[in-house]
């Protein structure tokens, strides 16, 4: 079978340089998912974007569809025929659903059966709708009409192109009748371009001042940039999500350094880089120590002959964006940081909950009681906690909302604030996502979880529980953000005295009842998640689960311990001699009694387990003290040997009372002892 190239370009105005990736792969992804459907082999596909054209190559693309076979089973002869041989419903139904008579139907078989062979079409009549369909499945969430048409795309559509081999498809989309003509760049080459052949597409653009490859365009622009930042002795900022943005942004990439005036570098450095990058998509650049350098770099889509004025205009459209935050941020230190929680007085956090400042003060005195018991500088951590909200009513957090916490930073030294209440103010934000940043201080640690755990308890309190997808006041990221700082900076805290703290500091503008152990189910809940993605089995989580920990870095220690006792030979026997002692302590009427005496064991094998738990209590005592959870585990694990001993010669139920609750009382011993750590027979 003969197989050809096929290309597609669809020309547009300016796409969304932010969805421009996702439209690509979805264009592809469609066009892939619709020659398969047809039947039609291909070796290799390849999408290539830019500002104005989305394209997909398809190479050695099978030129006629396969011939098919339809086969339909339907009812067995005997529902299909009556006694007398007639047909019944059934047979008329089956062929009826076939579109055919019932004399076409095959009766030969225990079962009618319909078979048909469909011709393969050309693959030039299939491509059409194939395109179609991909573009009309693109996630675009608002489409837009141009002029008097009907037709709606994500942007007015230009050109098409649509080469099958030498020969152009002749069919018409999105208002679009295909042709082999594309366009160059907008201003070096904006006559059309003919596009020789599908696999020539790149070289006749290129001739055109185009690159159609958005890989290729992103790797002239990161590496372009790396050098001439070097030649300024700094290093490029480049967020790979704006180095996509950029590279969506432009059809032939000409990186080129600017600058502006030193004195705007009194600016807090995140203000200054925030606007560049969000507001005009620079890429700035840092010195050795980590400090903003005055100059930055742009992308122009453009080969000038006179780069120089291209560079003027981009500081002359920086300079005023840089101007505002110097205003805002001189505005702003014209008073003290504190004087700006007046304002908050009057701004609500949650219309039962209070204005943020009332948000501030419970903040203030939990980041207190949390910085006594996790080592920190209770005053430090009041004042922080105080402190914490201000910056929301300044005039640098109103223009550029990113700088909330960081611009209090900078306002609090300006103010005398000792430096780690400064750092706290940027560090109660933290961790701002999955595997982001933690506070560096203990401070800044007790504030954060002083303000998550507020924000858990008060929407807890009133309510208004996540659902599914909803979680409007983030409070699972909120968890995940408490656990994260206690587990991994190895910070003890109980949190059931701290969730306690928090709902009494609501008073009554929260439902107390049942609210401690509700947040702190929430909260250990997330730990599941975080388990599972570092590959620990779920059974693990559950026994440690069991004993309700308070202690978050403690549950984590034991969720070791207990990771590295299922690796040990005896783990899985002492697993179900723990499942099987639960289920016989269950099952003892009353209370289970508690002192085991020797004079009532008749056994050998109940002296040497009473022997071996007594030795092992011994031993294990310090361990737990330790939180040497893992060692404790390890020394149990010796106890198999006596256990199974004990389980082959002995009758637990024993017919005399005193010595069936003697025995109890030693099973519960030796349970009591694994307890310490985790629930083992959940792992059974």
């Amino acid at each position: 079978m003969s197989a050809l190239d096929f290309l597609v370009e669809l020309g547009t105005e300016e796409l969304p340089p932010k969805a421009l990736n996702t439209l690509a792969e979805a264009f592809l992804a469609g066009i892939d998912k619709g020659l398969q459907a047809a039947g039609l082999n291909y070796e290799t596909k390849t999408v290539y974007a830019a500002p104005r054209r989305l394209a997909v190559l398809i190479t050695s693309l099978a030129t006629q569809q396969p011939d098919r076979s339809i086969n339909l089973d339907g009812p067995p002869r005997q529902a299909a025929f009556d006694a007398e041989g007639n047909p019944t419903q059934a047979a008329l139904g089956f062929a009826k659903k076939c579109g055919v008579e019932l004399s076409e139907i095959d009766q030969s078989g225990p079962k009618l059966r319909y078979s048909q062979s469909i011709a393969g079409k050309p693959t030039s009549s299939l491509l059409p709708t194939i395109v179609e369909d991909s573009l009309n499945d693109l996630p675009i969430p608002k489409r837009m009409r141009w002029g008097a048409r009907k037709e709606e795309f994500v942007r007015p559509t230009q050109w098409l192109v649509m080469l099958l081999g030498d020969e152009v498809i002749d069919c018409t989309i999105l208002a679009q009748k295909a042709g082999r003509d594309s366009r160059g760049h907008r201003f070096h080459h904006p006559e059309n371009v003919r596009i020789t052949s599908p696999a020539n597409y790149l070289a006749d653009l290129r001739a055109a001042y185009v690159l159609a490859d958005a890989n290729e365009r992103r790797d002239i622009i990161s590496k372009r940039t790396e050098e001439l930042a070097t030649r300024q002795e700094g290093t490029a900022i480049v967020p790979p999500a704006l180095l996509d943005e950029v590279t969506a942004l432009v059809e032939w990439p000409v990186p080129l350094v600017c600058s502006f005036e030193e004195r705007f570098l009194d600016v807090p450095q995140e203000a200054l880089i925030t606007t560049m990058q969000d507001n005009q998509k620079y890429f700035c650049l840092l010195d050795a120590d980590g400090k903003l350098l005055p100059r930055f770099i742009t992308v122009a889509n453009i080969e000038s002959k006179d780069p120089q004025q291209i560079i003027a205009g981009n500081e002359k459209v920086v300079r005023p964006r840089l101007t505002d935050a110097e205003f805002f941020f001189k505005q702003d230190k014209k008073q003290k940081l504190e004087d700006f929680n007046l304002r908050l007085q009057n701004v609500v956090f949650q219309e039962k909950l209070g204005s943020v400042y009332d948000k501030a003060e419970r903040v203030s005195k939990l980041a207190a009681f949390i910085a006594q018991r996790i080592g920190g500088n209770a005053a430090w951590a009041s004042r922080a906690g105080l402190l914490s909200k201000c910056d929301l009513s300044t005039e640098m957090v109103g223009e550029f909302p990113e700088m909330q916490g960081v611009a209090g930073y900078y306002y609090a030294l300006n103010d005398g604030e000792p430096e780690e209440v400064a750092l706290a103010l940027n560090e109660q934000y933290m961790p701002r996502g999955a595997g982001a940043e933690l506070p560096t201080t203990l401070t800044g640690a007790a504030v954060a979880i002083a303000d998550k755990l507020d924000t858990l308890v008060g929407i807890f309190g009133i309510g208004m529980l996540p659902t599914g997808s909803k979680d409007p006041y983030a409070l699972r990221r909120a968890a995940l953000g408490v656990l994260r700082i206690l587990i991994d900076k190895k910070l003890e805290l109980d949190l059931n005295d701290a969730v306690a703290f928090a709902v009494n500091a609501f008073g009554a503008k929260v439902k107390a009842v049942g609210l401690n152990d509700a947040v702190l189910e929430f909260i250990f809940d997330r730990l599941r998640a975080r388990y599972e993605d570092e590959g620990v089995d779920v059974a693990t989580y559950l026994s440690v689960r069991a004993l309700k920990p308070g202690s978050a870095l403690d549950f984590d220690q034991r969720v070791q311990a207990v990771e590295a006792f299922r690796k040990l030979p005896e783990a899985a026997a002492l697993a179900a001699v723990n499942k099987r002692v639960s289920n016989l302590l269950s099952k003892v009427e009353g209370s289970v009694p508690t002192v085991v005496e020797a004079k009532y064991f008749d056994n050998a094998n109940e002296f040497s387990l009473y022997s071996a738990i007594q030795q092992a209590d011994q031993a294990v005592q310090p361990m737990a003290a330790a939180r040497q959870y893992s060692e404790s585990l390890a020394r149990l694990a010796a106890l198999r040997e006596p256990v199974d001993a004990f389980f082959e010669a002995v009758m637990v139920n024993a017919e005399d009372a005193k010595v069936r609750a003697n025995r109890y009382a030693l099973l519960a011993r030796l349970r009591g002892l694994f307890l310490g750590v985790a629930d083992i027979s959940l792992l059974s």
